[in-house]
């Protein structure tokens, strides 16, 4: 059986469980387990380490216990808005050059431990409702630069880069931004599906 690890921060956590690798939360994960394992049967653990809050940096804190121990054959980080997000509270985010460096030290040391892993990295998104609107043009800029930083990464080391922001915007044309992004931010369950789909076509083209 192979391992599938679905690594990044809130919008990947959804409310996981920290204690039952079976509870993967309301988001993408669950949605992508459901359709690829009732697809391939048995061939295929999934597993989600994301947790609320994360940065880049966070993510480099835990990589030997939620990454490199895990063993992954295939791997999908989402990461990015909170190195936005956090600079517009506590002022403690992290800008698009260190957001590049630290991914960069992610993905050399993952593969140097996991040879043979199949990585896919996530565009980060937002729109614009409740929780960035007041700094949208700011937010939505620096966005743009760390998903610019994660397409230069996936494009570096040869990984599958999956692009989500244009997907959102399209998506507005049908719904208000809110529907698929409650508050700018974080999924609503429609919006955790359009991720799941485009996961779950890179895979398949990628498996």
């Amino acid at each position: 059986m192979k391992t599938f690890v679905f690594q990044g921060d809130s919008i990947t956590d959804a409310g996981r469980s920290r204690s039952d690798d079976n509870n993967r939360g309301c988001g993408y994960p669950t949605l992508c387990a459901a359709k690829l394992g009732a697809k391939y049967p048995d061939a295929y653990r999934f597993l989600n380490r994301g947790v609320s809050g994360d940065r880049i940096v966070d993510v480099y804190a835990r990589i030997r216990r939620d990454q490199i121990n895990l063993a992954p054959d295939y791997l999908s980080i989402l990461i990015g808005i909170n190195d936005v997000w956090h600079e517009f509270g506590g002022r403690n985010g992290v800008d698009a050059k260190k957001f590049y460096k630290v991914y960069c030290d992610v993905i050399e040391e993952t593969l140097a431990m996991c040879p043979g892993v199949k990585i896919f990295i996530l565009e980060p998104f937002v729109l614009k409702a409740c929780a960035t609107e007041g700094n949208w043009d700011i937010f939505r800029k620096e966005t743009e630069m760390r998903a610019a930083a994660a397409k230069q990464v996936a494009e570096k080391y040869g990984l599958v880069f999956v692009p989500l922001q244009e997907m959102f915007d399209k998506a507005c044309e049908k719904a208000p931004a809110s529907y698929w992004l409650l508050d700018g931010v974080h999924p609503s369950a429609m919006g955790h599906e359009l991720i799941a789909e485009k996961l779950c076509a890179a895979f398949e083209e990628n498996r």
